[in-house]
């Protein structure tokens, strides 16, 4: 099982670690690819083809500005393609509207602005369906998470 992970800019390395960071948690193999759809969309596809013949299960792609990017991913590959908008403009806002906003029949799960862990732990949701072994690493995640909240504010003075 392993998770691609596309950004158009070397600037938006930092946002993307997130991503990187929520797979690692869950043991979850993934490489990052630094590709932008109108810069260079001739390796894009080739590399798309790469993921699609190398086991590779879900993307995520990050964009800012026009966001273009997992859009175009999303026209070439069958994958689920999960969106990071980037706040590169308008708050980030048009890089959310610019993703979320997909035509029909080519859709992108999307996540907040800069949110890349979200999109980590949304792909390794989308691995849970097939993996029961993730499934139940989501499982105990959460009741951690959980009991870790209820702890951190049991004591609350004002």
């Amino acid at each position: 099982m392993k998770v691609a992970i596309f950004f158009g800019s070397k600037s938006d390395t930092d946002i993307m670690k997130g991503a990187a960071k929520a797979l690692k948690e869950f043991g979850i193999e993934y490489k990052a690819f630094i590709l932008s759809a109108h810069r260079v969309p001739e390796k894009l596809i080739e590399t798309l083809k790469y993921i699609e013949e190398n086991g590779y299960e879900v993307i995520i792609a990050g964009a800012g500005l026009a966001a273009h990017l997992p859009g175009v991913i999303a026209s070439h590959s069958v994958l689920p393609v999960i969106g990071v908008p980037i706040n590169a403009a308008l708050d980030g806002a048009d890089s959310l509207y610019s993703i979320v906003q997909m035509p029909k029949s080519i859709p992108v799960a999307t996540v907040g602005i800069n949110n890349s862990y979200n999109a980590g732990i949304l792909a390794v949701e989308i691995l849970g369906v097939k993996y029961k072994n993730i499934q139940e690493k989501i499982l105990e995640f959460r009741k951690d998470m959980k009991k870790k909240f209820i702890e951190e504010n049991e004591d609350v003075s004002l």
